[in-house]
């Protein structure tokens, strides 16, 4: 199996000169194609910054993104489905005209819009606004518009945001069966439990540096893990944690 995604010595610093201040700095990931990679780090480690370097919203000051063994470029936007931050929504249309609007501008059939609401379970909205929505409901639109395409890679920056336990357990196996149909699935979390629970191998940031890099074993403390790496980079101050 090869690897969907790939970076490679990638760097992005905010500012100039003297006065750039580094966000990420030489992270290295090997994502497997349909597998779940679950992206971790503290508050301001840089995880968002590399997200949104992958998906095009930042462009890398240093460095290579290789998607299915090739240099990124924009066409690659076809194949990468995100949800970053905030859902891009439109606050006065339905859940449904959101989702047309995508459609419209990607040339999609319009059959694709009650697969993805089936999918989130969105499909009894009725014209109520997505701006009346609650945080949830919110991120199950984003999630929506994300798989609209059916892309090959699947990019979440804490999809778990405003879920209550039972739409986060629902999302965990959504993002499974994702995998397992094939689609490469990115995802930042900061539940470590949920990320066990779903990953196959994971990736930790620490002050924008890939500290460590491995496959999930069974058995293994997540939690234990990312810790022990957070303490051996506050005590070295950068490099990479030995698998």
């Amino acid at each position: 199996m090869g690897f969907m995604l790939e970076t490679r010595g990638l760097t992005k610093r905010f500012g100039r000169n003297a006065d750039a201040q580094a966000a990420v700095t030489d992270v290295n990931l090997h994502i497997r194609e349909g597998e779940v990679y679950g992206l971790l780090g503290p508050n301001g480690a840089g995880k968002s910054t590399t997200l949104k370097m992958i998906c095009g919203m930042l462009r890398p000051t240093e460095g290579k993104i290789i998607v299915d063994g090739h240099p990124w470029c924009r066409d690659d936007l076809y194949a990468i489905g995100s949800l970053i931050e905030e859902a891009p929504l439109y606050p006065n249309l339905s859940a449904r005209e959101n989702l047309r609007v995508r459609t419209t501008m990607l040339g999609l059939p319009a059959s694709r819009i009650d697969e993805v609401l089936g999918l989130v379970d969105l499909a009894d909205t009725g014209n109520k606004r997505a701006g009346r929505f609650s945080m949830g409901m919110k991120q199950r639109l984003g999630l929506a518009l994300a798989l609209l395409s059916r892309p090959r890679l699947l990019v979440l920056d804490e999809p778990t945001n405003g879920l209550d336990p039972i739409g986060i357990e629902e999302l965990r196996d959504q993002i499974r069966g994702f995998a397992a149909a094939g689609t490469t699935v990115l995802v930042s979390s900061h539940i470590l439990s949920e990320v066990q629970q779903m990953a196959d191998s994971v990736g930790i940031i620490y002050r924008g540096r890939l500290a460590y890099e491995d496959r999930l074993r069974a058995g293994q403390d997540l939690e234990q893990l990312f810790m022990s790496v957070c303490r051996a980079g506050r005590a070295a101050g950068s490099g990479v944690h030995a698998a």
